[in-house]
This record gives structure tokens, sequence and C-alpha cells, in this order.
């Protein structure tokens, strides 16, 4: 059986036997929270647990790396869109240990895109337009770093409310725990 085919099938099952009704909740995160973090696939339900979150507490945004690389894209609006449309008034960036993100080297992907099959003519038009696929495909040097940045970028945002919260921190993908590193409370009044 595919992939397709084994989720849609689950799904049928899910709705026939109403499972969802236990997931039921409204599009307003009840702790009125942002969390933006990595795509890691031991962060899907170890993260919730260990911060004590669950559906419909917060509004979620995961990427890779927990990064916002740039203060006008798809991630920094998504933030902006849970304060001001959907009553998050806090934001945590939770990085975590052992983050592919900070092994992350921009030549070996751009061998790998090659070998999938990419045309070398479109990674030359990207780079003639201006697009340094090496520093766009670049990772961060450690996870603190990277935390810290994405908080500095939401928190210096023009359009960030001054008195919203945003927290970074870590968390240990084998266990859960989580370290503090910036604690958003103390930037604001």
């Amino acid at each position: 059986m595919n992939h397709i085919t084994e989720v849609l099938e689950y799904n049928r099952q899910f709705v026939e036997n109403k499972e969802y009704e236990e997931y039921r909740t409204s599009k307003f995160p009840e702790k009125r929270i942002v969390v933006i973090t990595c795509m890691d696939t031991r962060l899907t339900e170890l993260l919730p647990k260990a911060m004590n979150f669950k559906n419909g507490d917060v509004k979620l945004i995961k990427n890779a790396g927990a990064i916002i690389s740039q203060p006008f894209g798809s991630v920094m609006r998504s933030v902006l869109v849970a304060i001001y449309e959907l009553q998050a008034d806090e934001v945590f960036v939770v990085g975590h240990l052992d983050c592919g993100m900070a092994a992350l080297n921009a030549e070996h992907m751009i061998s790998s895109i090659k070998e999938r099959g990419v045309p070398e003519t479109v990674l030359t038009t990207l780079e003639n337009s201006g697009i340094k696929l090496s520093k766009w495909l670049r990772g961060f040097n450690n996870v603190h770093d990277g935390v810290i940045h994405t908080v500095d970028i939401i928190y210096k945002h023009p359009l960030l409310p001054p008195n919203i919260p945003v927290h970074g921190m870590i968390i240990d993908p084998d266990n859960g725990a989580l370290e503090l590193i910036v604690d958003g409370y103390s930037r604001t009044s």
C-alpha cells in the first residue's frame, strides 16, 4: 500500500469513528502563545508534551531550524498574523540540540539538488538573478546563536507591538528538557 492510500484509508475510519471530536477547539490559541520551532520529527509529539501544550493551546510554526532568515518572509508574517488576528500575546522560539541546520552544508545540498535532477541551467539562472544558493542554503554555527538570531529578528521587527515578550529556548530531543536562552519578559516594559 502506498502512503496516500494508507493515509486516506486511515482518515476515512478516523472520520467515521468521530475520533476528531477530542481535538475540536477554536482557531484562537487558548494560551495566547505562538511557537516557532524546528520541523525535526523528534519534536512532533515531544515538544507539546514537554511544554504542557495540548491541541488548541498555541499557534505552532515549524520550519528547518526554527529560523527566521528575513524579517519580511512568510514565517514572520505568520507570527504577526498570530498576534494581530489570532490573539497571541507571547512568542516562543524553540530550537533543539542536535539540529541538522547546524550541520547543513550548502555545497553538499546543491550537489544533492543536481543529483535529484534539477538542471544546472536552473541553478545558474537563480544565481544570475541574485539568489546566492550557497548563502540561502547555509545553516547556522550553533543552535544557541540560531535561537538568539531569530529572537532578535522578531523582537526588533518594526510591526511587533512593544509589549510582546519574545522568549528563546532550546529543547533536548532525547528527553524534552528545556533551557531558557532569552527571557522575553526582561525586554518588555
